[in-house]
């Protein structure tokens, strides 16, 4: 059987650039309003993230994928300190406690990593 094409414009990464339990930011599409998530793996599961604080509005890393507390167990908002929930972007602690992270669709498709294909892309970008 055939690999399925990939929408070249959607892919994220390999699933090998994704450390266990780690985090990779990505940026996709050009311009003045590019979309700028993350994703998250927590063992076998993969979630996606705006790189977007509920707070302030601005990035959640200031180093290039810096998105989790050094022991990796939570995402870490580096300006506020905020903690929020791998799985489910909820913020446990901070200044935005309670609020989410906007989570960004995702499917995986042999070993690489992508924005799902119904996902809306100019409406993420929007959004972050």
């Amino acid at each position: 059987m055939p690999a399925p094409e990939l929408d070249l414009e959607r892919v994220i990464c390999r699933l090998a650039d994704l450390e266990e339990h780690g985090a990779r930011g990505f940026r996709l599409g050009g311009g003045a309003w590019p979309l700028r998530g993350f994703v998250v793996r927590c063992g076998n599961e993969l979630r996606g993230y705006l790189n977007h604080c509920p707070h302030a509005g601005h990035p959640l890393d200031l180093r290039p994928h810096r998105f989790l507390t050094p022991d990796r167990a939570m995402i870490l908002c580096s300006s506020h300190g905020a903690l929020f929930e791998k799985d489910e972007g909820r913020c446990l602690a901070g200044p935005c406690a309670g609020e989410r992270l906007r989570a960004v669709p995702l499917e995986v498709i042999g070993d690489v990593v992508l924005i799902a294909a119904d996902a809306d892309l100019a409406a993420l970008a929007a959004d972050g």
